[in-house]
């Protein structure tokens, strides 16, 4: 392979896009009170801003990671970031919920197009073999950007205003188109032909569905408009995905070319490495809510000093990454993987364990370290189980299933652990306002000394969420099989060297 690219500037220069539109997964969870009181809305407009990121990110991701795979992913990459980039702006500069909740859909379209590809051109410019310290950047770059995204979201909310968590991301796009243009090759195009059928059942199914979850506390689970229920959206999303998959099926054994092929499924590896992935999506979209709530309200702490918390998570995540992407080519992947999902449970456990009124605050940096000890050990070795066994033509299709699970898993942890709140909030502090919203009356400043008891106990019965959900993710890691020997990668999957320079001209 060292003839055909110089693969590690490439991937890179893919990284720092990557990296950006991670942390808008999560920068926008701390600022919510300084937006709630910027823009005069309250907390069910304010989730929409991230939850409305999240659903035009998860809908397309399917497509995206095809057209990558049709059209080039260096192509498919650039417009996402030209788009998310513009969005970005479009969101700094919004005078209203409505208009930045509107950019935010933008954004998240951007970042859909963007993600599949980072996957794609790892799978299709590293071999199988070498391909765990390429697979280990990639992952650290996931994990670290969930826990930066709360640290640089406090330190911008607190000295320059809620706005420029949004504008940080404009001259950093600028750089990463120069940098992907500069460095990341066009590789060949497979002249798939487009299933419109599948495109269309796969974006309904998937927008019925996830708006659905979204949206169920906010209807409580009952009506959205006329005879439209939150039941009834979410069924008949899965009936819709259910026919998707059938057609797919059905397209496959006719000798088409499905938008999903189905046969990725038979690889183990792949099946339980999208199970476990959406459990860690589910978990690292839950967690920070409950925490960030309890560090500002009950202990009057600002949005910087509450993210500061997070900073063993990043700097032990970022500093084991790259030793633990080195070893994944070595050993079964399944011993890091649990390893760290286990890490990760017992951090959360921990947390919750400490969440009360009194816990001195340095005692919350312990678990905050071993979470970044369970990073380092979870998003390499899962992505790089879950890709290992591609061929180079399916590295579209694997990347983009692998993100949509991903983010179907952040999506579900998002909207469950606001029905959670909300339900712990109504248990525990039953004087407050009937029907108020995940504790509206209090989210936007410190409560009062009577109620942190209560609260807290609210907010660390709701941690216990996530930490079962990653737990699930440790058990289904542990079946990962060992990975299959490496056998004419370079020759009957992938192109001879003549060819081959050809399709990684820059």
């Amino acid at each position: 392979m060292e003839n055909v690219a110089k693969p590690w500037p490439a991937l890179w220069s893919l990284v720092v896009g990557f990296f950006m539109i991670l942390i808008d997964t999560t920068i926008v969870s701390v600022a919510n009170p300084r937006i709630m009181e910027g823009l005069n809305t309250d907390i069910n407009a304010v989730i929409w801003v991230t939850s409305a990121y999240l659903l035009a990110y998860a809908v397309p991701l399917l497509i995206t990671g095809r057209l990558g795979d049709r059209f080039g992913p260096k192509n498919l990459y650039l417009i996402g970031l030209v788009v998310f980039t513009l969005a970005s702006l479009w969101c700094g500069l919004s005078g209203d919920i409505t208009m930045l909740i509107a950019a935010r859909v933008l954004q998240g379209l951007g970042a859909a197009m963007m993600t599949p590809q980072t996957m794609a051109v790892i799978t299709r410019i590293f071999p199988p073999d070498r391909r765990g310290a390429a697979m280990g950047l990639w992952g650290a770059t996931a994990g670290m950007a969930v826990l930066v995204g709360p640290i640089l979201g406090g330190v911008l909310v607190d000295s320059l205003g809620w706005e420029w968590i949004f504008f940080v991301n404009v001259p950093i796009g600028i750089v990463a188109f120069i940098l992907v243009m500069r460095f990341v090759p066009k590789l060949t195009t497979h002249t798939h032909s487009f299933d419109v059928l599948g495109v269309v059942l796969s974006a309904v199914g998937m927008f019925l569905l996830v708006f659905g979850i979204q949206e169920g506390q906010t209807y409580k689970w009952g009506t959205v408009t006329g005879f439209v229920t939150v039941w009834g959206l979410i069924i008949t999303g899965l009936v819709v995905l259910v026919l998707f998959v059938l057609w797919q099926w059905l397209l496959e054994r006719r000798g088409g070319e499905p938008l999903l092929p189905l046969g990725l499924f038979k690889d183990r590896n792949f099946s339980l490495g999208n199970t476990t992935i959406m459990a860690v999506g589910f978990t690292v979209t839950a967690f920070p809510l409950p925490t960030i709530f309890y560090y500002q309200t009950v202990r009057g702490l600002t949005p910087t000093q509450s993210a500061l918390l997070m900073i063993p998570m990043a700097v032990i995540s970022g500093a084991l990454a790259p030793f633990v992407g080195k070893l994944i080519d070595r050993a079964n992947p399944r011993y890091f993987a649990s390893f760290g999902l286990l890490c990760m449970a017992g951090a959360l456990f921990w947390t919750a364990a400490l969440l009360g009124p009194d816990t001195p605050i340095w005692m919350f940096l312990l678990p905050s370290a071993l979470q970044g000890v369970a990073n380092a050990f979870i998003w390499g070795p899962v992505s790089n189980a879950t890709t290992r066994n591609l061929e180079p033509r399916q590295a579209g299709a694997g990347s983009g299933v692998f993100n949509t699970t991903r983010q179907i898993g952040a999506v579900l942890g998002s909207a469950a652990i606001a029905a959670l709140i909300q339900s712990r909030l109504s248990a525990e502090l039953p004087a407050a306002p009937a029907g108020a919203p995940v504790g509206e009356a209090s989210m936007s400043g410190v409560l009062p000394e009577a109620l942190h008891a209560g609260f807290s106990t609210a907010m660390s019965q709701s941690i216990l969420l996530p930490a079962c959900a990653v737990l699930l993710g440790a058990v289904v890691a542990l079946f990962f099989g060992k990975p299959k020997p490496v056998q004419g990668w370079g020759g009957r999957s992938a192109p001879a060297p003549e060819t081959a320079k050809a399709d990684l001209n820059t």
